[in-house]
C-alpha cells in the first residue's frame, strides 16, 4: 500500500500523526521555491504542525526550479510524506512520526509555469519560502523575465511579484513576504538588491518598483537542524513493515529544529505558524542565533573534522563514543569557542546552545560523516574560526590549545597529491580520501616539502587564504607545528587522550 491520500484514513499505527481530512480543504498560502529535504524537514514542518493545531491554516505550492529529477513521486502520494525525527534531548532519546500534509501540489518550472503564475494572483497567497541552495541568490545577467519561465530563481520570483502588481493595481495590502532560507549570511537583503537590480535592467516600470519596496517584505533567516533525507535501506524497510505502507518521500531528521525570521509584528501576525513551534522565532535582529550556530555547531565541526577524521573516525557520531575527542570537543567548546564569540552574548545562553550541539552530536539515528563536512573545508575555517582564533587572542593573549590543534590537524588532512583525474586526494593508514576543497592545488605545492616548520609558516602567513598573517600570534605557529609533528609521527591518539 502506498501512502495517498484514499489509503491514509486506513493507517493506524501507535505514535504516528496522521492529518485530519479537512487540511486538504485549506487555501494555498504559501509558495515555496524548492522541493529538497529541508525545506520539507523545517519550513513544511512547522506549517503541517501549526495546520494541525488550527492555527495557520494554509498549505504549500511547491515549485520545482530547476529540470532535475521527477515529481512523480510526490503526485502519486497526493504530496504526502512522512517525517520521521529522531534525536537526543538534554541526553535522551526523543523521537515523532508524522505524515505531512503541508504540501498542497508541486509545479514545475519549466512545464507548468503559467499555473506558478496563477498562484501569483492568488488573494489567498501571504508567503514565499526559497531553498535554491547558495548557488540561487546570485544575479544573473536575466534581462528579460516575461520568458516562461526567467532563467535564474531571482528573475522567477521578480515575474512572480510582476504577475500579483499587475492582478491587484498595486494596492498595498496585495503585498507578500519573501522569506529565503539558503545559507548565506543576509540571504533576504542580498535576494532583495538582486531582484530590484533585475527589475532595473528589464526596465520596469517605476510604479512597480515603489510597490516592491513600500509593500513587500524581504526577511532574512537562518535555518538550523540537520535533514539526511532518506532513512537507511534497512530503516526504511523497518518502519514499512510497522507502518504498512510504502513512502517513496519519506524524510529522517534530527529532532532538534530552529528557523529564525527577521521580521516585526506584522511579519509574525501573518506567520502565524510560529505559535505552536519555540523552534519559530521571529525577532527583528537574528545575528544571535546566527553566531550562535555558526561559531558553536559550525566551528566546533570545523575544527573538529580533520582531527576526527584522521582518527579513523567516519561519523561525528563515531567520534563522539570516544572518551578522548569528546574531551577535546566538549574543552573546545565551552573552553575556548564560547567566550571567543564576536558578539554580545550571555555565557548562559551560550553554554546552553553548547549543550544542544554536544547531544545533537550524539544523535545515533544521524549519519553525519566528516568527509561531507570537510567540503571547502579552508574557505569554512576562515569564515567560522578566524573570527573566533583573534578574538580568543583579544581577550586572552595567549594561544588556544584546542584550536591550534585543530589547525594542526586540517594542515595534516590537507597534505594532497593530484591523481590523474584531476582530483587531490590524502592518504590515512594507506587509505585515499578525497578532498573537495578549491584550495587543494595550494596545499599540494605546499606539501612538496617534508620540512613541517616552512609547510605552517608558507600557509599560516598566507593573507591571500586568510586576510591576515596568523604567525603574528604569538605562538600559534609553534603550538600548531608541534602538534603537526605528533601528528605525523603517528601520535594522534595521544593528542587527544584524556
Amino acid at each position: 500500500m502506498i501512502l495517498s491520500k484514499d489509503n491514509f484514513k486506513n493507517i493506524d499505527v501507535p505514535g504516528l500523526q496522521v492529518p485530519d481530512e479537512s487540511i486538504f480543504n485549506l487555501p494555498e498560502k504559501v509558495l515555496q521555491f524548492g522541493t529538497g529535504v529541508l525545506l520539507r524537514g523545517l519550513p513544511d514542518y512547522f506549517i503541517d504542525k501549526a495546520n494541525r493545531n488550527g492555527v495557520f491554516n494554509g498549505r504549500v505550492v511547491v515549485i520545482k526550479s530547476t529540470d532535475k529529477g521527477s515529481s512523480t513521486d510526490f503526485d502519486d502520494q497526493d504530496n504526502l510524506y512522512t517525517f520521521y525525527g529522531k534525536g537526543i534531548e538534554d541526553s535522551k532519546e526523543v523521537s515523532e512520526q508524522i505524515i505531512c500534509s503541508a504540501i498542497s501540489r508541486v509545479l514545475s518550472a519549466a512545464s507548468d509555469w503559467d499555473a506558478v503564475l496563477e498562484v501569483a494572483k492568488s488573494p489567498d497567497l501571504k508567503v514565499i519560502i526559497s531553498n535554491t541552495t547558495e548557488v540561487g541568490i546570485q544575479f544573473d545577467k536575466d534581462d528579460n523575465v516575461y520568458n516562461t519561465p526567467p532563467a535564474s530563481f531571482p528573475g522567477k520570483l521578480l515575474a512572480v511579484l510582476y504577475e500579483r502588481y499587475k492582478a491587484y493595481n498595486h494596492q498595498s495590502d496585495s503585498g507578500l513576504i519573501i522569506i529565503p532560507t539558503e545559507l548565506i549570511v543576509d540571504n533576504a537583503t542580498k535576494l532583495k538588491a538582486i531582484v530590484f537590480e533585475l527589475a532595473r535592467l528589464n526596465n520596469m516600470e517605476p510604479e512597480f518598483v515603489q510597490w516592491l519596496e513600500n509593500h513587500n517584505k524581504f526577511c532574512n533567516s537562518l535555518v538550523d537542524r540537520i535533514v539526511p533525507g532518506r532513512p537507511s535501506k534497512e530503516l526504511e524497510q523497518q518502519l514499512e513493515a510497522e507502518r504498512g505502507y510504502t513512502d517513496k518521500l519519506n524524510i529522517m531528521s534530527e529532532t532538534y529544529s530552529l528557523w529564525a525570521i527577521e521580521g516585526d509584528q506584522d511579519v509574525a501576525a501573518v506567520l502565524s505558524f510560529s505559535r505552536t513551534d519555540k523552534g519559530v522565532v521571529i525577532t527583528p535582529d537574528i545575528e544571535l542565533f546566527r553566531e550562535l550556530k555558526l561559531r558553536l555547531l559550525n566551528g566546533s565541526h570545523t575544527l573538529s573534522c580533520a582531527l576526527a577524521f584522521l582518527s579513523g573516525f567516519d561519523t561525528v557520531k563515531e567520534a563522539m563514543d570516544d572518551e578522548g575527542f569528546l574531551n577535546f570537543i566538549t574543552q573546545l567548546a565551552f573552553g575556548e569557542i564560547i567566550q571567543s564569540i564576536p558578539y554580545k552574548i550571555s555565557p548562559h545562553a551560550a553554554a546552553d546552545f553548547a549543550g544542544k550541539v554536544l547531544d545533537r552530536f550524539r544523535n545515533p539515528h544521524i549519519r553525519h560523516e566528516w568527509l561531507s563536512i570537510s567540503m571547502q573545508y579552508t574557505a569554512k575555517l576562515k569564515m567560522r574560526v578566524l573570527p573566533l582564533l583573534l578574538n580568543y587572542y583579544k581577550i586572552n593573549h595567549a594561544v588556544p590549545p584546542n584550536m591550534a590543534l585543530g589547525f594542526a590537524a586540517f594542515i595534516k588532512f590537507m597534505k594532497v597529491t593530484q591523481k590523474e583525474d584531476g582530483t587531490y586526494a590524502g592518504t590515512i593508514n594507506d587509505s585515499e580520501y578525497i578532498v573537495n576543497d578549491s584550495q587543494a592545488p595550494y596545499f599540494c605545492k605546499v606539501w612538496q616539502t617534508s620540512d613541517t616548520n616552512l609547510v605552517v609558516e608558507q600557509i599560516l602567513s598566507n593573507q591571500k587564504l586568510w586576510d591576515t598573517d596568523l604567525t603574528v600570534l604569538p605562538g600559534f605557529k609553534r603550538a600548531v607545528t608541534n602538534n603537526l609533528d605528533k601528528i605525523m609521527a603517528g601520535g594522534i591518539t595521544e593528542l587527544t587522550a584524556v
